[in-house]
């Protein structure tokens, strides 16, 4: 009676024997792959459709190519499934290197936490509620907020901003000294004179100049409940300040945003008590989410508090979409890849009947040769998917930790393509090539254990 894991011994034979001299056969295959994969293709559906045996074909490839036609559908599905599951690991990593610096941009700017209305865009800062909230454990600091949009005109040109004041304290929530690309971080000088921090992109849209002192920003906000009328000007309020810093973060803050000190936007815009948020600090980033469940348990429904990655949601889910759709179309590639097992399974059991037909007379059953095809396309698919997967994470670990391909944009705020890696990656990917090997080599191990074997054999 055979030993109940012969099968697998007798496809890791199979395997062995096909890679006689490994690492040239895999060379060459390589190069056919190149230059000859689709005739390869074609010639090798034909042999499967024909289901004729094998060996005045195997003559012509060895003539041609020097190489077993078995052997060499062999390699190419083990290095097109190697291929296939190493490239998904690099995109899959370059995506997340692409999520984290996303994150990280927009962190430079906004809270880790953020209480703002539910309805409407201002809310009265209540003394009462912002001494709470200051004594909540883990909170190092409460920033007021003033945001809205207003015209900004400068020596004869204009457009449209954001202007936003932050109390004295801001600089407590926003690291701001890194992106300074000019001018000091500053909002307030010793000799309490205003200053306004300006995007990159507005100082050269407006064609701003830190040096000259003699220029101010002119900032305009409508007047409330005054009608135009034939006055224009007279429904406009109408504040001026001077530029103090330029900070470069991210576009959509470079084009449009401008940090003043609070007391100005509060004369700017009317608001007099009323804030649009409360901009909140913790401790510790592990802290962040139990510090929003407490806020959100006194605040009410009548506020939001929002975490730095729900302030962007937007951007992220954009991300994380375009993430899973690589993801799927990537799994078909490895879905169509997969049709190389298939074949190459298909032409073993053609080329192997003298050994099933030994099998069968030695007592062996259906189920002994079907298992004998599933393991050595398990083998040849899992083979190759494992030194894919080993290169590829040595290629993402080596341009995680020195970033050896550069992104070749001199004014880009990171150097090389980021990237990152993630257990979870290797782990899908990893549940992906074991799926379609087992579908791939199901069909032709099964058809193998269907064989007729003929007297003639």
């Amino acid at each position: 009676m055979l030993y109940k894991s012969t099968p697998f011994f007798i496809a890791r034979r199979y395997f062995t024997e096909q890679r006689g001299n490994t690492f040239m056969s895999i060379f060459k295959t390589i190069f056919l792959l190149i230059i000859g994969l689709i005739p390869i293709s074609i010639f090798s559906i034909f042999i499967f459709i024909t289901g004729k045996g094998t060996k005045k074909y195997q003559e012509v490839i060895n003539k041609i190519f020097g190489q077993n036609l078995i052997q060499m559908l062999s390699n190419i599905s083990m290095i097109g499934v190697g291929v296939g599951a190493g490239a998904l690991i690099i995109i899959l990593s370059i995506f997340n290197g692409l999520e984290d610096l996303t994150r990280g941009l927009y962190s430079t700017y906004n809270p880790e936490l953020k209480i703002s209305a539910t309805i409407g865009k201002s809310f009265e800062a209540d003394s009462i509620l912002i001494d709470k909230i200051k004594n909540t454990e883990h909170i190092t600091a409460v920033t007021k907020v003033i945001e809205d949009d207003a015209f900004l005109q400068y020596a004869g040109s204009s457009m449209r901003v954001v202007i936003k004041g932050v109390s004295s304290n801001y600089n407590k929530q926003y690291p701001l000294d890194k992106v300074l690309v000019s001018g000091e971080n500053k909002i307030e000088t010793e000799n309490n004179v205003m200053r306004a921090l300006i995007g990159i992109g507005v100082m050269h849209q407006l064609s701003i100049s830190l040096q000259d002192q003699f220029k101010a920003l002119v900032f305009n906000y409508p007047k409330k409940h005054i009608p135009v009328g034939l006055n224009p000007e007279g429904a406009l309020n109408r504040k001026s300040i001077l530029p103090g810093g330029v900070l470069a973060i991210e576009q959509a803050f470079d084009s449009k945003y401008v940090i003043v000190p609070i007391e100005f936007t509060q004369d700017l815009l009317d608001y007099g008590n009323k804030i649009t948020a409360l901009e909140i600090k913790v401790d510790n980033p592990n802290n962040i989410l139990a510090v929003q469940n407490q806020l959100k348990n006194f605040v009410g429904e009548d506020f939001k508090v929002l975490t730095a990655d729900e302030q962007q949601a937007s951007v992220l889910r954009a991300v994380k979409i375009e993430r899973l759709f690589v993801f799927l179309g990537f799994i078909f590639i490895l879905a169509v890849v997969s049709f190389n097992v298939f074949f190459s399974l298909a032409m073993l059991a053609i080329e192997k009947q003298k050994d099933i037909a030994i099998f069968f007379s030695m007592g062996a059953g259906k189920n002994f040769v079907r298992k004998i095809f599933f393991y050595e396309g398990c083998i040849i698919a899992l083979t190759g998917a494992t030194f894919g997967l080993l290169i590829s994470f040595i290629i993402v670990f080596i341009q995680q930790e020195f970033g050896v391909i550069p992104l070749g944009v001199p004014s880009s705020i990171v150097d090389a393509y980021p990237v990152k890696i993630k257990a979870m990656d290797f782990l899908y990917t990893g549940l992906v090539v074991v799926s379609l090997t087992l579908i791939a080599s199901y069909i032709p191990a099964r058809n193998a254990a269907k064989t007729v074997i003929h007297e003639q054999v």
